[in-house]
């Protein structure tokens, strides 16, 4: 019941087509012609070596010069079918060298491609039978009266198709090992890019709830003003002019908030994010414990709270890769600019030994993400200095 798969087996890799892991396979490339070409050639000069060299004769006859000359060359061209049936083409070789020595250095060529392309347990064993080979060969084809010249003339071929096929594994080792690794890289690139595009949709949302709170809010007001006008049509001058001020106010807000969640995806299950103000993160981060300088040179309350949202995320997110990546050094934050300069962060640490910085970084990707949406531009990075530095640039409008 078990003989039936090995028969199988040994008939499919006589059969079977070179490896589609191997160079060549299919459409050849110009390297592969030209290696072809090589092996060809190589193979027609090492025959070449053995046509007519017959001394003393062989025991049967020796071949005609022309037939044992084709031969070689015939033995040589058929190299060229390496890559699509290597181990039928070895099978021959060693069949027919084993009478027609001027086929051996073709016979070794083609070892040596089925130890590429094949299973280490399919070269050995043709390589144990090209070994069993050469005993015949030299018995039909006696070497020159030198003492134990045929056992001699045996163990050299036997180490030679030994070195052949190891050679063979170790190059096949070798690619394998190559495109192993060639694959994990694409890998971890695949993966990389997906934790990118994963940060990135984390803070659209991030934005997106945001909004969605600010803008009912501002929506609500100009629903309170807008009601008060309805039933108070006669309401004094002065208060008609202010509500409707608050009004135009709060419609303009509305229309920046408007643009500025457009294309942004907002997670409806998500928790809400309560915002920090900027002083409020800097006075928490110094009560934990963090050697932060701070050098807020803007008010504060003059910030426009959309863009102040953006700097409160730049500013947390820089004091936790700070506390994460460098939590014995002291971290220097500097806020400055103005409404029509535009609004400047800068975050500075000194990088601990063994750490170049934030490891994934997928949150940094966020904030690159943030600051892009809302018109403005971030950098982050080691400094030549030895310092990590995160800077962010937010624009601040005239209105």
């Amino acid at each position: 019941m078990q003989s039936t798969p090995d028969r199988s087996g040994i008939l499919a890799a006589l059969i079977e087509p070179g490896s589609r892991a191997a160079p060549g396979y299919g459409r050849l490339t110009p390297r592969d012609r030209v290696v072809d070409i090589v092996c060809v050639l190589i193979g027609f000069l090492l025959n070449l070596l053995a046509v007519g060299d017959a001394e003393p004769p062989p025991r049967f006859g020796a071949l005609p010069y022309w037939l044992d000359l084709g031969l070689a060359i015939l033995g040589a061209l058929a190299l060229l079918v390496r890559r699509r049936w290597p181990v039928a083409l070895v099978v021959v070789m060693i069949v027919v060298s084993t009478s027609v020595p001027s086929l051996g250095g073709s016979a070794g060529i083609a070892l040596f491609s089925v130890a590429v392309h094949r299973r280490p347990a399919v070269s050995l064993s043709l390589g144990a039978a090209a070994m069993a080979s050469c005993l015949v060969q030299f018995w039909l084809y006696p070497v020159a009266n030198v003492p134990n010249a045929y056992a001699i003339a045996v163990s050299l071929t036997a180490l030679a198709c030994l070195a052949i096929v190891a050679w063979g594994i170790v190059v096949r080792t070798r690619r394998q090992l190559m495109a192993s690794l060639t694959e994990r890289a694409v890998r971890a690139e695949r993966e990389q890019q997906l934790r990118v595009e994963q940060g990135q949709r984390q803070e659209r949302e991030r934005i997106a709830r945001e909004m969605h709170d600010a803008l009912g809010h501002r929506l609500s007001l100009l629903s309170v003003h807008a009601g008060a006008l309805e039933f108070r049509p006669d309401m004094p001058a002065e208060e008609l002019s202010r509500a409707a001020g608050v009004i135009r106010a709060s419609a303009r807000d509305c229309v920046e908030d408007l643009r500025e969640i457009v294309g942004v995806l907002r997670s409806r299950d998500a928790a809400e994010v309560p915002r920090q103000g900027i002083a409020e993160l800097v006075a928490e981060s110094q009560q934990a414990g963090m050697l932060l300088d701070s050098a807020i040179r803007v008010e504060l309350a003059e910030v426009p709270e959309s863009i102040g949202r953006h700097a409160d995320r730049i500013i947390q997110e820089g004091l936790t890769n700070a506390r994460k990546h460098a939590p014995h050094q002291r971290v220097r934050l500097t806020v400055g600019g103005g409404p029509g300069e535009g609004l400047e962060i800068e975050l500075l640490n000194r990088l601990e030994s063994g750490s170049g910085g934030p490891g994934s970084r997928v949150g940094l990707i966020g904030l690159t993400e943030r600051a892009s949406l809302a018109g403005g531009r971030i950098e982050y990075g080691p400094t030549a200095d030895g310092d990590f530095r995160l800077a962010a640039w937010l624009p601040w409008t005239l209105r």
